[in-house]
């Protein structure tokens, strides 16, 4: 894995999720200091690169409401 396609592919989501979610930067930067988005992108990017750009917004949103339960309990 090299490091300009993990940075391309979180470029890449993070813009969609952005859109998709009606954030703006400042948001996300708010909930990627909460959950650490970027770096769970980091870590799933040999599945994610695979899995296209909704599949891994799907991810995120899933990773953030287990986050969200986690500390919940």
């Amino acid at each position: 894995m090299k490091l300009n396609q993990v940075a391309h592919l979180q470029t890449e989501v993070v813009h969609a999720y952005m859109r998709k979610r009606n954030l703006k930067p400042a948001d996300f930067v708010d909930l990627d200091s909460k959950y650490g988005i970027l770096r769970f992108i980091e870590d799933g990017y040999e599945p994610f690169h695979l899995t296209g750009t909704q599949g891994v917004i799907d991810e995120v949103d899933d990773y953030i409401r287990i986050q969200r339960e986690k500390k919940q309990i």
